[in-house]
């Protein structure tokens, strides 16, 4: 399973603790995970571990002063940039000399800087000996940055550097790991929450060779799909033919080629379901009969019966529950009324419009330009947008339905 750091940009921060020769473990941790890992140190914490170990461990320059001389120039490290480009920041070992400056707000180098110029959260892992960790100086520091919104990792009880036996050994990289994991878990918004998406195309047979079907390519929904388990949710998408792959493993795909399993597939899950997302391009018509050898080219002309295929987002309607249902509207005219219209046949909660009258929008594409509308009617329109920010904006609207 993917872990929820996957994609994360992680800073981490290392200070002049013993506990500092765990950080190329913790590094590898992170990067096994799926992050992405910058390093700042103190300038004496190159005394426990070199940055040349944590620079391979991580591909990134490992930085530790204001800026790196050389013989012809010097080049000035932008703590600023640093604490902008992390997702999360995590310090360990965090010595109580540092946390004394962290907690009166000193900044006398680079990482206490970065640490002061942070926009994400901050998780800090103390480690020191027994005697100092129990200290109560320690403890007000600790309650300091916690009322500071900064996530505090306990030490862990056991042998320390002095000798002795108890708190203030630096958490394991691998607890470390755990408890960043854990608590970004609970915090996302969809956690608990099962999603299903539909995506793609339908194919509906004429003969072996030959079928109907349209050039939806699958990209809006697998967009859903991964920001959706981005926000803690157990998806299921079901995918009619398409090349586009998930980068989220632990996303359940199903395959389906025609409308008709796609509706089979849609009715095995949907009861399940707290929030489900129409976005496929399914075919509304299916041959009446389909040929079981490839139809030669006899005649001048072929006609082919069609039949209507059956409506999937009318039919989840009409038992849903306590569903969030959203369907697609792909319109080349009367666009607004022909998607509010569709909102109350079909009993849905909202409708994402597209037109193909808008450039940059459409099937194969990276890029979607949509209008929402609500079952009150409220109507908001959206800029030329790529698809992954399309599908943060649709569930953005959603959660706060489903939070309201």
């Amino acid at each position: 399973m993917m872990s929820v750091l996957s994609g994360k940009k992680i800073l981490l921060g290392v200070t002049a603790g013993i506990a500092a020769y765990k950080t190329s473990y913790l590094v590898r941790h992170f990067i096994k995970a799926g992050a992405e890992v910058k390093v700042v140190m103190t300038p004496a914490a190159k005394d426990f571990v070199t940055p040349l170990t944590l620079s391979t461990l991580s591909k990134n320059p490992v930085q530790s002063t204001f800026y790196d001389k050389s013989e012809e120039n010097e080049l000035w490290n932008n703590h600023v940039d640093l604490a902008l480009w992390a997702d999360l920041m995590v310090i360990a070992p965090l010595t109580a000399n540092t946390l004394a400056k962290m907690s009166e707000g000193i900044c006398d180098n680079l990482l206490l800087a970065t640490y002061l110029s942070a926009k994400s959260t901050v998780y800090f892992a103390p480690a020191m000996d027994l005697d100092m960790y129990q200290h109560e100086t320690t403890s007000s520091n600790i309650s300091a940055l916690e009322k500071r919104g900064n996530v505090f990792i306990p030490p862990s009880f056991g042998e320390l550097a002095s000798g002795l036996e108890g708190e203030g050994r630096m958490a394991e990289p691998e607890e470390i790991l755990g408890f960043i994991e854990n608590h970004l878990l609970q915090s996302l918004p969809l956690r608990g929450k099962s999603v299903l998406i539909t995506a793609g195309p339908t194919y509906e047979a004429i003969d072996p060779v030959r079928f109907i079907g349209n050039h939806s390519s699958g990209k809006m929904g697998f967009a859903l799909a991964e920001v959706a388990a981005g926000l803690g949710a157990s998806v299921t998408l079901i995918s009619g033919p398409s090349h586009q792959k998930l980068e989220r493993t632990h996303i359940r795909r199903i395959d389906v080629v025609s409308a008709e399993q796609m509706f089979q597939s849609t009715h095995q899950y949907i009861e399940d379901m707290d929030i489900a997302i129409f976005s496929a391009a399914v075919s509304d018509f299916t041959p009446k009969v389909v040929s079981s050898q490839k139809i030669k080219k006899k005649k001048d002309h072929m006609v082919v019966e069609l039949l209507p295929t059956k409506d999937i987002l009318a039919s989840v309607g009409a038992i849903k529950k306590e569903q969030y249902l959203v369907g697609f509207a792909l319109e080349t005219e009367n666009e607004l009324e022909n998607a509010k219209d569709k909102i109350k046949r079909k009993n849905l909660d909202l409708i994402v419009l597209n037109s193909l009258k808008d450039k940059g929008a459409g099937f194969g594409l990276d890029t979607n330009r949509i209008t929402l509308i609500d079952k009150k009617g409220k109507v908001q329109e959206f800029g030329l947008k790529n698809k992954k920010e399309v599908a943060t904006d649709i569930f953005i609207e959603i959660l706060k339905s489903v939070h309201a």
